[in-house]
C-alpha cells in the first residue's frame, strides 16, 4: 500500500521528537543512569561531557553490555557502555529522512539538532507510532475524493459462501465471503 508522499514527507522530526533532553555524565554509574531513565520514563540518555553531547546510552546498551555479562551496575561507568558518536538529524528533516539515517547508522535513536544545538531525541518508536495516524489521514483524503477508505485487504479463513470449499484467502465481496477462484469467476462474469 502506498502512502501519498505529501502526507508522509510533511511530518517533521521536531513534531515527534522527545524534549527536553534527559542527560547523563560519562562518569555516572550505570545504576544512576538506569534510575534516571526510570524516573524520567525514557529509554535513553544523552551523554554530555564539558557541555557537549558525546554519546547516548540506551536500555539495550545496559542489557547487552552490563546485565547479560553479569556486571555490577554500580561499578560500571556510562562511558564504558555508551554508544558514540551521537548520530543526529536536523529538527526540520522529515521523519522519513530520520528513518533512513537510523537504518544507515544501525541505530534506533537520533539526537535532534536545531540551529546547532541539541534539542531533543527522536526514536524509531516515535516514527512507527505515526503510521496509524498516516493511515487515518490517507483514508480521509481518499474518502473526500470519493474513492472510499484506503484499507488493506484482510483475508480470513473459512468456507467459501459460493463453492463451499475451505480457503485461507476469503475476501468479502458484496456481503459474501469468496475464495480466490470464485472471486476470479465473478470478475470474469462481470466483464
Amino acid at each position: 500500500m502506498a502512502f501519498e508522499h505529501s502526507i508522509s514527507l510533511n511530518v517533521k522530526v521536531r513534531e515527534v521528537m522527545s524534549s527536553p533532553i534527559v542527560y547523563a555524565s560519562p562518569d555516572e554509574s550505570i545504576s544512576e543512569a538506569a534510575k534516571k531513565m526510570a524516573e524520567s520514563n525514557v529509554g535513553s540518555l544523552i551523554v554530555f561531557d564539558n557541555g557537549q553531547p558525546i554519546g547516548i546510552i540506551t536500555e539495550m546498551d545496559i542489557i547487552k553490555k552490563v546485565v547479560s555479562k553479569d556486571l555490577i551496575p554500580s561499578s560500571v561507568k556510562v562511558r564504558e557502555v555508551m554508544g558514540n558518536p551521537l548520530q543526529t538529524v536536523k529538527a526540520e528533516a522529515s521523519v522519513m529522512d530520520a528513518a533512513r539515517l537510523m537504518i544507515k547508522y544501525g541505530v534506533k535513536r537520533l539526537g535532534v539538532v536545531y540551529k546547532g544545538e541539541l534539542v531533543g531525541v527522536v526514536s524509531m518508536t516515535d516514527i512507527i507510532n505515526l503510521f496509524p495516524q498516516l493511515m487515518d489521514i490517507a483514508s480521509e483524503k481518499a474518502m473526500l475524493r470519493g474513492k472510499g477508505p484506503v484499507l488493506p485487504k484482510k483475508y480470513i479463513s473459512g468456507y467459501c459462501d459460493n463453492c463451499g470449499q475451505w480457503s485461507d484467502f476469503l475476501l468479502e465481496v458484496d456481503g459474501r465471503f469468496l475464495c480466490e477462484e470464485c472471486r476470479e469467476e465473478l470478475g470474469k462474469a462481470d466483464s
